[in-house]
C-alpha cells in the first residue's frame, strides 16, 4: 500500500508511517462521540464575575504584568478571506446583472461605508479610468466586485482576513492585524516596555503580513509609547493529515503521489508549543472592533487573565506542598475541593483513594496547562459551545465541544446541546509552564480521539478529509479549564463582508 515513493513524501513532510496507519485506521472507524455530563451554564461551570471580582482581577493582572514574565498575543491567522465572499463570488457567476438578493443589495447599497471603499475607489479610477461612484451610476456592479475580488484589483478574494481593511478613521484604514496590535499594547505591554505578538500564517502570505506590520507597527508603537516584538509562523508540514477515498484507502493525485490536507487549527498546538511565553491570549484575527469600542475587551482580557493568574498561583503552592510531600489530611481535602470546585474536574472515586493515591492523583491533575476562557450568552452562532463531558481516566471536566462531536441521534444528548446557555467566541488565556518555571510539551494533552472526518473533493474526485483535534477543542481537552461569561460586545467576528457594515465596525 505504502511504497519507497511514498516514504520519501513522508519524509520530506516529517510524517512517521505509523501516523499513516493510524490516520488510515480512523477512516475505516471513525472518530467517537464524546459522553456529555451537562451542559455547563451559568452556576454550573460558567463563572459570572461580581463588580468587585472584575476590579481584583484587573488588578492583579497590571500586579502580574509589572513584574518580568512573558506575556504574549497568540492570532490564528492563516485562513483566507474567500469564505467572507462567497455571496460575491456568487453574484459574479449568476444570471443577473444588478443586485437582487438582500445581501447584495445591502452590500451595493452601503457600498461607500467600507473601510476598502477609498482603496476601491482608487482601483476602479485606474482600470476602468471611472471613479466608484461613476461605476455605479453606469450599473457595472459586476466589474466593481471583480476589481475588489480579482489580483488585478484590491484581491480581496484571496487575501488572508489580517490584510484587509476593516475599520475607517478619520487618519486613514486600520487593517485587522493592525487592530490587534492595537490591542495587545492596551492590555499586554510587558515590564520592559515590549509587546510580543505572534501571527500564524500561509506561507503564500507571510511576506505580505510583514510589509504590513512593518508599514503600521512603528506609528502605534509610537503612540502607546511602547515597542512591539512581533513573531510569525507557519502552520507544519509534519500536522498535514493525509486524504482517503471512498474504500478508506490512501488517494492520490494524479501524479500518483499522496494527497495531504490542511490538518485544521488543531495543528497550532505545535505553533503554540514553539512559543517562549508564560501566559499566551488567543483570538481570532477576525474578532476585533474600533478604538471606541475596546474598553470592553481590554477590561474582560485583564479579568480573565488576572483569574488565570490567581488560580495558576494556588494551583503552584499546591504543587509545591504535594512535592515536598508536607500535607495533612486536611491539606488534601482543600486541595480536592479546590479541585473540583474552582478547577471543574470531578472524579467520584476520589472518595475510595488513600491519602498518598489520592496525593499523586492531584499531583498529576494540577501539573498541566491552564486556560481561563470567555464564554458570550448563545445567539444562535455556529460553533462550540461549553459543556461538562467525561474524559477517558473517568473524571468529567470542562470542555468546549463541537456539534460534531456530540451524538445527535441520541435524544437526551441533543437535548444537552440544546440548552446551552453559551457560546465559544475564542477568547482564551492560557498558562504554558508548570510550577518549576518549565514548559509544558502541549501535544502531551492533546486527546487524538477528538478529530472529525469531512467529505470534500479533488478534481470531482470525492475524498475523505480528517481534521486534527481542534485547538481549543481536543487539542486543550487535557488542561485545566475555567469559563467565564464576557459580555457579547466582546465578540464581533467578520464571518462575511457585510458583517463589516454592522455598527460594531463603524468607527
Amino acid at each position: 500500500m505504502i511504497t519507497q515513493k511514498d516514504i520519501q513524501q513522508l519524509n520530506q513532510k516529517g510524517i512517521r508511517p505509523e501516523q499513516i496507519d493510524q490516520q488510515l485506521l480512523r477512516f475505516k472507524e471513525g472518530f467517537p462521540f464524546l459522553e456529555l455530563h451537562a451542559s455547563a451554564t451559568e452556576g454550573n461551570g460558567i463563572r459570572v464575575m461580581s463588580d468587585a471580582e472584575i476590579q481584583r482581577c484587573q488588578h492583579l493582572w497590571d500586579a502580574y504584568m509589572g513584574g518580568s514574565r512573558r506575556v504574549l498575543k497568540f492570532v490564528p491567522a492563516s485562513g483566507a478571506a474567500s469564505r467572507m465572499f462567497k455571496d460575491l463570488f456568487a453574484f459574479l457567476d449568476s444570471d443577473h446583472e444588478g443586485p437582487q438578493s438582500a445581501f447584495e443589495k445591502h452590500f451595493f447599497e452601503n457600498l461607500h461605508q467600507f473601510a476598502f471603499a477609498e482603496d476601491l475607489d482608487a482601483v476602479c479610477k485606474k482600470q476602468q479610468h471611472r471613479s466608484l461612484e461613476e461605476m455605479m451610476r453606469a450599473h457595472q456592479y459586476k466589474e466593481i466586485v471583480r476589481l475588489l475580488l480579482d489580483s488585478d484589483g484590491l484581491n480581496y478574494g484571496v487575501l488572508p482576513k489580517g490584510l484587509l481593511a476593516f475599520h475607517r478613521y478619520p487618519d486613514g484604514v486600520r487593517l485587522a492585524v493592525a487592530e490587534h496590535l492595537v490591542e495587545g499594547a492596551l492590555y499586554a505591554k510587558g515590564n520592559d516596555g515590549k509587546v510580543y505578538v505572534h501571527f500564524t500564517v500561509s506561507e503564500d502570505h507571510l511576506s505580505l503580513f510583514q510589509q504590513a506590520v512593518a508599514k503600521v507597527a512603528p506609528v502605534i508603537a509610537k503612540a502607546h509609547k511602547l515597542q512591539f516584538d512581533v513573531g510569525y509562523s507557519i502552520q507544519k508540514a509534519s500536522t498535514d493529515t493525509l486524504a482517503a477515498d471512498a474504500q478508506n484507502q490512501p488517494f492520490r493525485a494524479d501524479d500518483g503521489s499522496l494527497l495531504f490536507r490542511p490538518g485544521g487549527h488543531g495543528a497550532l498546538i505545535e505553533n503554540m508549543n514553539d512559543l517562549d511565553a508564560d501566559i499566551v491570549f488567543v483570538k481570532n484575527i477576525d474578532n476585533v472592533v474600533p478604538d471606541r469600542l475596546k474598553a470592553d475587551t481590554v477590561t474582560y482580557k485583564k479579568v480573565l487573565a488576572g483569574l488565570l493568574v490567581d488560580v495558576q498561583q494556588r494551583i503552584f503552592n499546591y504543587l509545591d506542598v504535594l512535592e515536598r510531600g508536607q500535607y495533612t489530611h486536611d491539606d488534601l481535602l482543600e486541595m480536592i475541593h479546590f479541585l473540583q470546585q474552582d478547577l471543574c474536574t470531578r472524579n467520584p472515586e476520589t472518595k475510595l483513594l488513600e491519602d498518598s493515591e489520592l496525593a499523586l492523583y492531584l499531583k498529576s491533575k494540577f501539573n498541566r496547562p491552564v486556560r481561563v476562557c470567555g464564554m458570550v450568552k448563545n445567539q444562535g452562532e455556529p460553533g462550540g459551545g461549553p459543556f461538562w463531558a467525561y474524559n477517558s481516566d473517568g473524571t468529567y471536566s470542562l470542555q468546549i465541544l463541537e456539534s460534531s462531536q456530540i451524538d445527535m441521534q441520541d435524544p437526551k444528548k441533543k437535548a444537552l446541546f440544546e440548552q446551552g446557555t453559551h457560546f465559544n467566541p475564542v477568547d482564551l488565556v492560557c498558562a504554558i509552564k508548570d510550577f518549576k518555571g518549565n514548559p509544558f510539551h502541549l501535544p502531551d494533552f492533546v486527546d487524538p480521539a477528538t478529530g472529525f472526518i469531512s467529505n470534500k473533493s479533488k478534481g470531482g474526485k470525492e475524498l475523505k478529509a480528517l481534521e486534527l483535534p481542534g485547538l481549543w477543542n481536543g487539542a486543550m481537552s487535557d488542561w485545566s479549564t475555567l469559563f467565564v461569561e464576557v459580555p457579547l460586545s466582546t465578540f464581533n467576528p467578520v464571518k462575511t463582508v457585510n458583517d463589516l457594515l454592522r455598527s460594531e465596525h463603524q468607527a
